[in-house]
């Protein structure tokens, strides 16, 4: 019914600019064709606000100096953990899935392997073996300082001690990484599973073990990622990075996902180009704290903000473009009804909303514009 009653309304301001045609009177003719010339479209009030039209002035407005760039969304190397093993097992556990939520310390996985056992065995087998050694080097060391025993005999036993020492030592370090309790150990309890701990808060990004898996060192169980604290990396040619400083603005949207624009601010900018595509890391902190669910490695357009200027400007909702020119609706209203006349307007950037008025001096200070429904009516006066 809407879309009916626009049409209605787009006929009868048609025929307000041809009904001159029919008449057959001299001076009826001439005044209409007067009219056309001009471009001039007549409302009354009540097509005027049932099409929700609105007036509008010329205003100040800012236009930036932009650097058009892409990069996408990131987190700080500390917000991101990639979960392996010091040493190979067959994956016992693993309750979680991809997307679940972790705190720190919290179970990722248990491992198990035999050789977690003989490292426990060996440990115990050598500290044993200290307490011996040990014994045998303050004797032998007692026995020196009284001139009873030779230099060679302490020697030997202060070597065996202190190389059993160093093998004790490591292997409760090795214990410790491998988060199996020495004093339980010690107590004479051996297990043959190690548990893997969460070093992050954040979500389970990625999961590459099943149970019974076999994972070595060098392979990925899971990776973790905290996204408390998300950035921007980008990616500017060398030909406009010079123009790049701290504390500049960026506005930059998620073309996959909507078109708001979200801000930032230039943090770093990187000293070495890439040599593959020309360009320069720049790093960029968002300005807000808000949670925005922005996911990591979505990709982003941006704008990065080096000047900016104020210039005389029109909502772009008020230019028309037709064969190359562009027009504005120029309110010319008295009485009750609206008068507007078409006026051609130079152009020049777009920005938030808004385009630039080049001849913007062509018009007073105080001129009204139709800045909504313009489109519908500007066709009408060709």
């Amino acid at each position: 019914m809407k879309s009916f009653q626009n049409i209605a309304f787009l006929i009868s301001a048609f025929m307000i600019l041809a009904c001159g045609e029919s008449k057959s009177n001299g001076e009826n003719t001439a005044t209409t064709e007067d009219t056309i010339k001009k471009n001039e479209i007549e409302l009354t009030k009540a097509q005027f606000d049932s099409n929700k039209m609105q007036l509008g002035q010329l205003s100040e407005q800012p236009f930036p100096t932009v650097i058009n760039t892409t990069g996408m969304i990131d987190v700080p190397p500390q917000n991101r953990a990639i979960i392996s093993s010091f040493i190979g097992g067959y994956v016992k556990t693993t309750p979680l899935l991809i997307g679940d939520k972790i705190s720190k310390g919290q179970v990722l996985v248990t491992l198990e392997n035999p050789e977690f056992v003989e490292m426990q065995q060996t440990y115990l087998e050598t500290a044993q073996q200290l307490t011996f050694l040990k014994s045998e080097y303050e004797r032998q060391k007692t026995l020196v300082e009284e001139k009873i025993s030779s230099q060679k005999n302490f020697l030997k036993a202060e070597s065996e001690y202190k190389s059993a020492l160093a093998n004790y030592n490591g292997l409760k370090k090795k214990l410790q990484m491998l988060n199996i309790n020495i004093a339980s150990v010690e107590a004479g309890n051996i297990t043959s599973t190690i548990t893997l701990y969460a070093p992050i808060h954040g979500s389970v990004t990625k999961l590459n073990v099943s149970k019974g898996t076999y994972v070595s060192p060098s392979d990925e169980i899971m990776e973790i990622i905290n996204t408390d604290h998300v950035h921007l990396e980008l990616s500017v040619f060398e030909k406009d990075v010079l123009k790049v400083k701290e504390g500049q603005k960026i506005l930059f949207k998620i073309p996959e996902a909507d078109n708001e624009f979200y801000e930032a601010e230039v943090h770093l900018v990187g000293t070495s180009i890439d040599l593959k595509n020309r360009t320069v890391k720049v790093h960029g902190h968002l300005l807000d704290d808000e949670n925005h669910n922005f996911a990591v490695g979505m990709f982003v357009d941006a704008q990065i903000i080096t000047n900016s200027t104020k210039e005389s400007a029109l909502p772009e909702s008020a230019i028309i473009s037709m064969d190359d020119s562009h027009y504005v609706l120029l309110n010319e209203t008295v009485g009750d009804s609206y008068s507007f006349t078409r006026k051609e307007v130079m152009t020049g950037d777009s920005f938030n909303g808004f385009t630039m008025i080049k001849n913007s001096s062509d018009f007073e200070a105080n001129d009204k514009f139709l800045v909504q429904g313009a489109f519908n009516l500007i066709g009408e006066t060709e």
